[in-house]
């Protein structure tokens, strides 16, 4: 009988411990990702956060007093760079979106075969280091270099015309340096509309116009959305453009953080104008997640 009992009893508790390890399983998954995250990512978080309200000096050393007026002395005195982040930021978005759209459209529906070499073909440069690119671009823009200098000598421009140390080449050169980030969700999101959709717009009668612009763009939008999002979030705290490219002029917000960090150490300042740039970031990625949802993005990543 105890056997028998014994035999009885097994059961239950093998399906208990099956039903613990299920429920325990994702959590396990996820840990090793989770633990990632908590170590480069929330604990340097918490870390700024504290820093944002300290005071003190490099000297004497900084210590935690709840200084909220970092924040709102932060912005007092660099809202100017704030908005120019912001506006350099989405004039170069726009820029991306204007030229990657037609090459996205292009690979999409007339690559045929070669999709996958004329898309290597637009990554190609981006091997390179982004410092690299824009010094290659600062000796393009350069005032006697290969274009304008040549248009100099031909007397197409005037001697005094210069491009370097202007919002021009600050926002050219974001522009090409997060074309990748427009160009790749414009593709996927292109690639993923099923054409007998449009085969049966231009079955109705509607122009190659009317198809592009009632079928085409509509249904791609998530991607176009997905290409600002991802285009505009680096592209407004970006310094290094603005340092080889620009002028004083041009500072943006992150050579602002940049100085405050690497050369005035005044520590809890530049993590008070990070983490105000960070929130207006969350604000943009909150938006989008309203706008589309939340698990559009993951599919143009």
């Amino acid at each position: 009988m105890r056997a028998s009992e014994q035999q009885a009893v097994a059961p239950p508790a093998r399906s208990h411990r099956s039903r613990l390890g299920k429920v325990l399983a994702p959590y396990g998954l996820i840990l090793p990702g989770g633990l990632w995250l908590a170590v480069f990512f929330l604990v340097p978080i918490l870390f700024m956060a504290s820093v944002s309200l300290q005071t003190g000096d490099i000297y004497q050393g900084f210590r935690l007093t709840w200084h909220f007026s970092n924040f709102s002395q932060a912005v007092s005195l660099y809202h100017t760079q704030f908005l120019r982040s912001a506006r350099f930021a989405a004039v170069a978005t726009a820029a991306t979106l204007v030229v990657s759209y037609p090459l996205a459209y292009w690979i999409a529906f007339h690559g045929g075969r070669r999709k996958t070499t004329y898309l290597f073909l637009l990554l190609l440069p981006f091997f390179v280091s982004f410092v690299i690119r824009t010094l290659a671009w600062e000796w393009i823009l350069s005032t006697n270099g290969i274009l304008f200098g040549t248009l100099k000598r031909w007397h197409l421009l005037p001697q005094s015309f210069h491009v370097l140390s202007t919002p021009t080449a600050v926002i050219s050169g974001i522009a090409y340096n997060f074309l990748p980030f427009m160009a790749l969700p414009l593709y996927v999101s292109l690639e993923k509309i099923d054409r007998r959709v449009v085969e049966a717009a231009r079955d109705l009668y509607a122009s190659k116009a009317q198809v592009f612009l009632r079928v085409i763009v509509p249904l791609s939008i998530p991607g176009i959305f997905a290409g600002i999002l991802l285009t505009y979030v680096p592209a407004v705290g970006d310094y290094v453009n603005v340092t080889i490219l620009g002028g004083p002029s041009t500072t943006m917000i992150g050579n602002i953080i940049q100085l405050k960090y690497l050369q005035d150490f005044q520590y809890p300042i530049a993590a008070a104008l990070s983490f105000i740039l960070m929130a207006g970031v969350l604000v943009a990625i909150l938006a989008y997640a309203k706008v589309l949802g939340s698990r559009a993005i993951q599919e143009y990543v």
